[in-house]
């Protein structure tokens, strides 16, 4: 069964690269990195229950799968190139398994044709459903954006639109009218299926002085890029990019924490000095992610959020927290 699932995933997921010199079949995938390149690797595991809800359909697992470490590229300003795939899949009768694969498959080859993605290889075992995918991509040496570059004075910037998912996550299963319902299927797409923002990573190579993508949520992955460059962040709650599905599902209020702490966006936050801020807002228009100036960097630690009414806020949650205090050991 395990063979026969490997050549089902590789027939379904076929993807030709010049730079693989061997891909599924053997013991390991032999790949070639261009001369000049540097190799950028991320890997994320979800777990159902966890990183997507129960009875979320297998093509949109799949596709998410690959999209949240397609965006770890993004922030680093790589090309994606290939990928791994480890997959754990529940005992289930053998036409029920083929369908979950046949599901995953074609979501994750979806994704995978828009970035010329290749699956070199992989495993399969049997256990609690969940996915584990390893990305590969190349960066010019001294040209992957990093955490650590941000300096006080820089503006800081998210790209697209933030709290979307984690609202579609969160109104999952309650009732709606008819129009409601649209607004939330829109949610749930950036939920199921977000896109990740590959182009607007290279072109803020050379030009961004430190990029993060927001998947914890916005305050805990801005603070990640705060504490590695030494620096502190303020950010204005009246800035934020939120859609007309978000603002049409919920108030004002809940909106801004969707925004600020929901998680699962997978846009970019990045901080970009004052004299290039200017042609990257034109660039990524061009793009058509777009880039909203939200706050700025300064002197000191942490992120301070600035409410509507000019106050200083005081966030209850800074984001999605996988090992809580509940679990820790006292």
């Amino acid at each position: 069964m395990e063979f026969r699932l490997i050549d089902r995933l590789q027939a379904l997921t076929a993807q030709a690269r010049d730079d693989v010199r061997l891909g599924i079949g053997d013991d390991a995938a032999l790949l070639a990195v261009p001369a000049g390149q540097e190799l950028a690797v991320a890997i994320d595991t979800l777990v159902e229950g966890v990183h997507f809800p129960r009875g979320t359909a297998p093509a949109d697992i799949g596709w998410k799968a690959l999209a949240v470490n397609l965006s770890d590229l993004a922030a680093m300003g790589a090309t994606p190139a290939w990928a791994l795939l480890a997959l754990t899949l529940p005992a289930q009768p053998a036409d029920a398994q083929q369908d979950l694969v046949d599901g995953l498959a074609e979501g994750f080859s979806q994704l995978a044709r828009m970035h010329r993605v290749a699956l070199v290889g992989g495993d399969t075992t049997r256990g609690p459903f969940a996915l584990s995918v390893a990305v590969h991509g190349f960066v010019p040496p001294g040209q992957a954006l990093r955490r650590d570059g941000a300096r006080a004075g820089d503006l800081v910037f998210v790209t697209g639109t933030l709290g979307d998912a984690a609202a579609g996550l969160q109104r999952l299963a309650s009732a709606a009218d008819s129009d409601e319902e649209k607004r939330r299927a829109g949610l749930r797409a950036r939920l199921n299926r977000p896109e990740p923002r590959v182009a607007a990573g290279l072109a803020l190579r050379g030009r961004a002085s430190a990029c993060i993508d927001v998947s914890d949520g916005l305050l805990a992955d801005l603070a990640h890029v705060c504490t590695a460059s030494g620096v502190g962040a303020e950010v204005d709650a009246a800035l934020l990019p939120l859609s007309s599905a978000l603002l049409g599902c919920c108030d004002a209020a809940e909106a801004c924490d969707f925004a600020l702490s929901g998680g699962d966006d997978y846009e970019l936050c990045f901080a970009v000095p004052p004299a290039r801020a200017g042609e990257v807002q034109a660039d990524l228009a061009r793009l058509g992610c777009g880039a909203t100036r939200i706050g700025r960097i300064v002197e000191g630690t942490g992120v301070r959020v600035r409410g509507i009414d000019g106050q200083w806020l005081m966030p209850t949650r800074t984001g999605w927290d996988h090992f809580p205090d509940e679990t820790a050991r006292p």
